[in-house]
């Protein structure tokens, strides 16, 4: 559904810059997913009985293949059934052959310049994927935990323990120190002493650093260094041992000694139960706390000391920090820069390996030795590899390629520069042509894993920003406000719904709940509003052309007068909306555009140009009438590209190959907005005759009178608009009141009904009567309330006051009917 929304702005966007004469483009395409996709054919093999590693890469690569062809195929059929008007023959993919010599160029440039280096570090790692993943890749999910509190003996006493709390007792089989603050008194007795591990009676030091917070938990710390990122630091400053007592799939290693092969989460129910019986178990507590989860896989993620290869982001982020906070990369909504901002600011090396093999295999290639050079191809890495060791009888087979990928993101950063083979060949005539792009429109929740890092590899690789403007959709929510998902199965099927509703109803449904920047609250019926609305247009369509004309006859003053203000209306529309596309204000233009053909062109244009019924039309009015009709469906073209071509298409002649989208789009620049407002005032008093017609039950065909006492915001040259739709015989000014007569006023002018000979008096005065008893009663009950001196004392003076408003307006009301009902009995 997401997708769905954001390709549907895309293609708003791309069909309304056609239509302004530009030279579009609209690169599609795909990327490779590398964690998703391997977990997918990992999953499907396993179903057929086959396991990954008794694979060859190779081998497994032919299954991936087959698969990213299969999918990715789908994905892009799915966007042309949807409409998305994308330049097809451009297609790329993260994988392919330019896309992937890019990756390789830019990781050996990237090396060689310094910025990538290999190191061990703690990494976020993935039991499921078995692969680190960067810190955007973590989802961080507050849960209720428990809080464990152990006690570890000291080593140099029969009696003294010290006390740690931990939510992760398994990690305990990993200890290398006990840690307390220098300055806490109750611990200084233990300079210079050791603790005893429970369960497997490892002496470790007690060690003293300030990290520790004296005021949390008992004061005492215990130090994993393999298994905690802090842990890991404070064990770098005192030389701690580190024992790493997990396997890749989050099972306990040989390290652990005890409950080896068994899984993390087994080994804590376990544990616990064995640190009670061996009575180092002081307590337990529940306890909130944040754990972090794979974004991939949905496991939680586990500390790990691992070699990676990382990227330094400390200077090449500089100039992408700079050029959105000056604007001269745009966000909208603009709140989406802080966002931006504070995640630049405190910017780590990202990890950019991956252990997996579906992917960009990392260009570093590994001597004997363990040294190694970083080269685009083997043979560049063979003759590489000679120079730096000086042996010129170095082969292939001396060399071995790092079994590691690159993040996905690693591709995907490119992908402005990549799509027209800006890194492969930087001065080519496209990407000279098309870079920087216009527009990026994108969700916010890859904000650090896709925009950041492109605007960093655009300003790294050609000195310029990628794009202008960054649009960032909202998130596709439920009625319940919970993220639409397949888990929670609140997440309809995109193509089933276009199936029900039509594209071009889907569409619309999705725009007209979808406020800009905004999370985008999906209601189904929205969808059915959707294909309503393409129903309203289409049967609009057959009205117009089912029309007879006649060539002879003249054009009535009330049409004439219906152009020039739908002239002025229409241009209107087309001012405002110019403004908001410029804000990406995309729900806010296709409202004004749902409510002036709804509204405006259906509801009042063609009604006050219809022709009387079986009678012909004459031909001054419907050649306008088809020149609205084929402006309004340019207008809307971009957001119901279906629907619109093909009324487009029977509208006039066309020539072979004309399509609606590519004609230049209605322009304006000025509207008559006196005439519209006069216009509006007409409306007013149409709806205000139309109320009486209502309530006094007088059927169309019994034509009316009308006197007006009308000052400036009424103009008497719309009478004959008046006169058609509401069937009126005479339209009189007066300044006097008129007696037996209906009356409205619309801002300062009074309008006149008189009745006398339309009205049956008997039941017009029993229903006078009815609403006399009604009124005097209510009176009746608020002439009590603020006759009682507790309630006036007590009330707030607020609420006395709307008392006495409900007294004066029933007041009002009621010598009304009394005069009307006065005049009724005459």
């Amino acid at each position: 559904m997401g997708h769905m929304l954001n390709n549907t702005i895309q293609d708003i966007l791309i069909r309304r810059a056609r239509m302004s004469g530009f030279n579009a483009c609209w690169v599609p395409g795909t990327d490779h997913a590398s964690i998703a996709t391997e977990a997918k054919v990992v999953n499907k093999l396993r179903e057929n009985g086959i396991e990954k590693f008794s694979l060859t890469r190779d081998q497994f690569l032919v299954h991936a293949w087959e698969w990213t062809e299969k999918h990715g195929g789908i994905i892009l059929e799915q966007l042309k059934k949807l409409g998305a008007s994308c330049d097809w023959d451009r297609t790329c993919f993260t994988m392919d052959e330019e896309r992937s010599d890019s990756v390789i160029k830019v990781f050996v440039d990237l090396y060689n310049k310094g910025l990538i280096y290999r190191g061990v570090r703690m990494v976020n790692w993935d039991p499921a994927a078995k692969t680190a993943v960067s810190d955007e890749e973590v989802n961080h999910k507050e849960e209720k935990s428990k809080l464990y509190y152990l006690r570890y003996k000291i080593a140099q006493s029969t009696d003294e323990w010290v006390t740690i709390a931990t939510t992760r007792p398994e990690t305990i089989l990993g200890d290398t120190a006990v840690c307390v603050n220098p300055d806490d008194s109750r611990f200084a007795h233990l300079r210079g002493k050791s603790v005893i591990v429970p369960l497997i009676n490892r002496e470790v030091p007690v060690i003293f650093d300030s990290y520790v917070d004296m005021e949390f938990g008992t004061g005492c710390l215990k130090i994993t260094p393999a298994h905690d990122a802090n842990d890991y630091r404070i064990g770098l400053d005192h030389k701690l041992e580190v024992i790493d007592i997990f396997n890749d799939n989050g099972t306990l290693s040989e390290k652990a000694q005890l409950y080896v092969g068994k899984d993390r989460f087994a080994v804590r129910k376990e544990i616990v139960s064995d640190l009670e019986k061996a009575g180092n178990l002081v307590k337990i507590e529940e306890y909130t706390n944040k754990v972090g989860y794979s974004e991939r896989t949905n496991v939680v993620i586990e500390p790990k000391l691992s070699a990676q290869w990382f990227l330094n982001m400390q200077d090449i982020t500089k100039p992408a920090l700079e050029n959105v906070m000056n604007d001269m990369v745009e966000f909208f909504p603009k709140k989406f820069k802080n966002v931006y901002k504070h995640w630049m600011e405190n910017i780590k090396d990202w990890c950019i390996s991956r252990q997996l093999w579906w992917g960009h295999r990392i260009p570093v290639y590994y001597l004997s030795n363990g040294d190694f050079v970083c080269a685009e191809n083997e043979q560049l890495a063979l003759e590489l590899a000679k120079k730096k060791t000086g042996n010129q009888n170095l082969t292939l087979s001396d060399l071995k390629q790092d079994e590691d990928v690159l993040d996905t993101w690693a591709s995907s950063w490119l992908w402005p520069i990549s799509v027209f083979g800006g890194v492969t060949n930087p001065n080519n005539e496209e990407i000279n042509y098309y870079y920087p792009t216009n527009v990026l429109v994108t969700g916010h929740d890859i904000i650090f894993f896709w925009v950041a890092r492109m605007i960093i590899s655009g300003y790294e690789l050609r000195d310029n920003f990628p794009f202008k403007h960054v649009y960032f959709t909202g998130m596709v929510r439920d009625k319940l406000r919970r993220k639409m998902s397949k888990s929670l199965g609140n997440s309809p099927d995109p193509l089933d719904l276009i199936e029900k509703y039509g594209a071009d109803g889907v569409r619309v449904g999705m725009l007209l709940c979808s406020p800009a920047g905004g999370d985008l609250l999906f209601d189904e019926s929205l969808t059915e509003q959707g294909r309503n609305f393409c129903n309203k247009i289409w049967n609009a369509f057959r009205l117009v052309k089912g029309w007879e004309v006649d060539t002879t006859i003249k054009q009535p003053e009330s049409s004439k007068l219906a152009i020039a203000w739908f002239n002025e209306k229409l241009n209107e529309i087309i001012v405002r909306n110019t403004e908001q596309y410029e804000q990406y204000r995309i729900s806010e233009v296709l409202m004004n555009l749902y409510k002036l053909f709804w509204d405006e062109f259906s509801g009042w244009y063609l009604e006050i140009i219809k022709p009387e019924y079986q009678k012909p039309i004459d031909a001054e009015t419907i050649a306008s009438t088809i020149d609205f009709f084929e402006q309004l469906m340019e207008l809307l073209h971009p957001f119901m590209p279906f629907i619109t071509e093909e009324i487009w298409q029977y509208l006039k002649p066309r020539s072979q190959g004309e399509s609606i989208c590519v004609v230049q789009a209605p322009k304006a620049d000025v509207f008559d907005a006196q005439m519209l407002n006069t216009f509006e005032v007409t409306k007013e008093v149409i709806g205000g005759l139309r109320t009486i017609r209502k309530e006094k039950n007088i059927p169309i065909r019994e034509s009316l009178q009308l006197l007006v006492n009308a000052n400036d915001e009424y103009s008497d040259k719309y009478n004959v608009v008046v006169a058609k739709l509401i069937n009126i015989s005479s339209i009189q000014n007066t300044s006097q009141k008129v007696e037996n007569a209906a009356s409205f006023r619309v801002q300062t002018s009074e309008f006149y009904v008189p009745l006398e000979d339309l009205l049956d008096k008997d039941a017009e005065i029993e229903k006078i009567e009815q609403e006399l008893k009604y009124k005097q009663g209510f009176l009746d009950s608020v002439d009590k309330k603020l006759s009682n001196e507790k309630f006036v004392n007590s009330a707030p003076a607020n609420v006395v006051e709307v008392e006495l408003k409900k007294k004066n307006d029933a007041l009002e009301a009621i010598a009304l009917l009394s005069t009307r009902l006065e005049q009724l009995k005459r």
